[in-house]
């Protein structure tokens, strides 16, 4: 067995040490990208016997298995029979107060020193440290040169301290794969289940990616995370990310790891929980003033990883805590260690997708390995895409930075000057649309104000844990985003401006079609399933979301009967803006009225905006009951978990009265909830759910008018029914729900619609007013 593993993952985690400080720049992906340009400047100065980015490796023995440590040497140069290895680091810090080299800088040089040595048996070999300043390019060196008998005892000693790693890992993957070997499916196989398995598991066979609509009720965790380890258990992959947009769907894969765990599935499955929902802390701040979990973290995460490691298998939030508390470390870094030995990851999209959130350990710089990528609720990945790639500055947060540091001895206040007159030469310009050459002169004015600041950050320690600090360092991520996203602007993107509600001026990166840069994610792995029960229109989808034409889709097919369903469609009423008013609000609420009044039971109505549920409650709450006691509760705007909670709570199957809850469609009640049985019996959807006519919506519709695709439908109509969708599929969870789906509105009637309606939705009959009793009844009486 062969374990890879990087030089600098092999020496940040062996000799980290010290405190977490979150308040420095030098991390910054910003701050990196600048750095990567700085040293190719480097490089291609330092002369013919220069050569750089040398790709070097050493594998070493140790019993059953071998350990290959990689990577790539900044530089080597070899003058006069001397061979020395460079290693280059940028930083804003002044390069005076730096009296020695960094340990772990230090330890990659002899690292590359020690396999050049080994390689090409010599006696001794040097090793240099090149610190630049990313503002000045000014250069500072550090040298030493070692024997081989000095190298190679030190390289031992520095695997002596991995083998215990090493040895935990071997052993493990021993266990693991004989249990995922043998791991069966947990239950008989619903209607399509063993079928979508199949899928999934060529399409990881193929090293593609997959596409599925799978219609609730199909299994779609079970059925994707199951062949995913059948074919780790076989090799074929190593680790396994099941991504997530929610909470809550990623609490249904933990769930369904924790029921293959009790069939026999060895695998250790971490769930990544954000920072700041789990931090122990009141207010989340990551240095060691304010955080005694930051101070000295370093020091002690080591021991607290290798317990929990070698105690548990399953790693959710309250065991991540736990831990955390016991050895006095950050809870979420813990994590973040522990998904290094984890088998599964649950984890929000953003730990893959995000260029400033991606787990770096696995994803920096374009970094792949044998990963399978499972991407729950796909549907939700277009709009996060869209959000993480795009960048927005607003000419108003200068001015109010430009005031904070007035007085305050941060050299800052001319350089925010000169960003702010830039903003108003092209505030002058007219709004809208803009071109890259529009922006020349700004960019230049920020590019120079983010390097002022990094100098600040860097400098400034007596600033430290000032107001004014904060802030500053806070503009300065916001600002190297929007720099960043401006190296990646190509024609997927508009440029353009406006006046925000609040009257201040805006300028947006705005990312329209994210396909490529999630593409280039997903191919940092083996393969990977998108997969979602309102992924339709498919191709829509699949171009969107980085899909190629030699990628596979497959609908798949639903383990539920025509007959647990009614889809009725009102053909009597709409939510158009042109018609709306207090005639068509009193003929909707009279219709929900007529549904609920068959069959006493639990109803969830979604309407397309906290307006419009207002208007129609006032409305239903004038009408008489036709039938039976009746309790009214509704969605509100910010509502905190506890809330919601207390809201879901209420529909229970033995409630003494109808339950009807007003609820906004394309809200936190409309996805990712499970009301099985009678706990939900009817979801009345009053729209289409199109998004209000925005300058963004807009947007898009004219850029993919501009490229022959349908503006309109990719826009507006596609997002709105996977809103309806959404809210519709709250209704039949199981195999035996039985339940109404009422769609209120005429347009559902015409054909642009229908043809997006899923396979199940074929049998479905519009009515009109007065026919609801009799049509409900008979099918509650069957």
């Amino acid at each position: 067995m062969e374990i890879v593993i990087s030089v600098r993952e092999l020496v940040e985690f062996i000799q980290r040490s010290g405190d977490i400080d979150n308040t420095q720049a030098a991390g910054s992906e910003d701050a990196m990208l600048e750095g990567a340009r700085l040293h190719r400047w480097i490089q291609k100065s330092m002369g013919a016997s220069y050569k750089a980015e040398v790709p070097l490796f050493t594998v070493e023995e140790y019993g059953d298995y071998s350990i290959l440590i990689q990577g790539r040497a900044d530089g080597v140069i070899r003058e006069e029979g001397r061979v020395t290895v460079d290693e280059i680091k940028c930083t804003y810090r002044d390069l005076k107060r730096i009296g020695e080299p960094q340990g772990v800088h230090l330890s990659q040089a002899r690292c590359y020193a020690y396999m050049i040595l080994k390689q090409e048996q010599l006696d001794e070999i040097s090793v240099r440290l090149t610190y630049c300043h990313i503002k000045s390019k000014e250069l500072r060196f550090f040298h030493e040169t070692l024997t081989r008998a000095e190298l190679v005892s030190w390289f031992e000693e520095l695997m002596t301290q991995y083998r215990k790693w090493a040895d935990f890992e071997v052993e493990w993957k021993k266990i693991r794969k004989e249990s995922l070997q043998q791991l069966a499916f947990p239950y008989p196989f619903r209607e399509g289940q063993k079928e979508l398995s199949g899928h999934v598991y060529q399409t990881i066979c193929h090293e593609k990616k997959l596409f599925i609509q799978a219609p609730t009720g199909v299994g779609k965790t079970l059925s994707t995370l199951f062949p995913s380890l059948k074919a780790v258990g076989l090799d074929k992959a190593d680790k396994i990310f099941y991504l997530t947009a929610k909470t809550v769907t990623g609490a249904v894969a933990e769930e369904t790891a924790r029921l293959l765990a009790s069939r026999g599935m060895k695998a250790k499955t971490l769930m990544i929980t954000a920072k700041e929902k789990i931090c122990p802390l009141e207010k989340c701040e990551c240095n060691p003033q304010a955080c005694p979990y930051a101070k000295g973290h370093y020091d002690r995460i080591n021991d607290c990883v290798y317990a929990l490691l070698t105690e548990k298998d399953m790693f959710d939030r309250r065991q991540i805590l736990e831990a955390a508390k016991e050895h006095m470390v950050c809870p979420f870094e813990l994590s973040l260690d522990m998904s290094l030995f984890a088998d599964i990851v649950v984890c929000d999209y953003n730990y893959l997708f995000d260029p400033y959130v991606r787990l770096k350990r696995f994803f920096a710089q374009g970094s792949s390995g044998q990963y399978l990528f499972l991407i729950d609720e796909a549907h939700n990945l277009l709009d996060r895409g869209r959000s993480m790639y795009s960048a927005d500055l607003v000419k108003e947060d200068i001015l109010a930075l430009k005031r904070e540091v007035k007085g305050k001895g941060t050299g800052l206040d001319k350089h925010l000057e000169r960003a702010n007159k830039s903003f108003l030469e092209l505030k002058k310009q007219e709004l809208g649309r803009k071109t890259a050459a529009d922006l020349s002169s700004l960019n230049i004015q920020l590019s120079r104000l983010h390097a002022e600041i990094g100098t600040y950050l860097e400098e400034r320690e007596d600033q430290r844990g000032l107001p004014v600090r904060e802030k500053v360092l806070e503009y300065y991520f916001l600002l190297g985003r929007y720099l960043d996203t401006w190296d990646r602007i190509d024609e997927s993107y508009l440029i353009y401006t406006e006046m925000t509600e609040e009257e201040d001026f805006a300028l947006h990166l705005y990312c329209v079609d994210p396909a490529s840069q999630l593409e280039d994610c997903m191919e940092l792995g083996v393969s990977s399933i998108l997969f979602s029960a309102t992924l339709l229109p498919i191709q829509y989808y699949k171009g969107l979301l980085g899909g190629t034409k030699e990628d596979f889709e497959v609908y798949a097919r639903t383990s539920f009967s025509a007959d647990q369903f009614c889809l009725l469609i009102s053909g009597d009423v709409t939510t158009k803006y042109t018609e709306r008013g207090p005639e068509q609000y009193h003929r909707i609420a009279r219709e929900i009225m007529d549904i609920i009044s068959v069959k006493k039971g639990n109803y969830m109505v979604f309407f397309p905006s906290y307006q419009f549920l207002a208007a129609v409650l006032e409305e239903y709450g004038a009408l008489e009951t036709a039938s039976g006691p009746q309790e009214v509760i509704f969605q509100s705007a910010n509502m905190t978990e506890e809330e919601r909670g207390a809201f879901l709570a209420r529909f229970q199957e033995e409630n003494p009265a109808t339950l009807l809850g007003f609820c906004v469609m394309g809200g936190i009640f409309s996805e990712g909830i499970d009301l099985k049985g009678e706990r939900l019996i009817g979801a009345i959807v009053v729209g289409n759910g199109l998004p209000q006519i925005s300058r963004e919506g807009e947007l898009l519709k004219e850029y993919f008018d501009e490229r022959g695709e349908k503006g309109f439908d990719f826009a507006y109509r596609y997002p709105g029914m996977n809103k309806v969708l959404q809210a519709a599929g709250r209704v039949i969870r199981t195999s035996e729900d039985k339940g109404v789906i009422a769609l209120l509105d005429y347009r559902f009637c015409q054909k642009e619609y229908q043809k997006l309606f899923p396979r199940e939705w074929s049998d479905h009959r519009v009515v009109s007013a007065g026919q609801w009793e009799k049509t409900l009844a008979e099918f509650w009486n069957k």
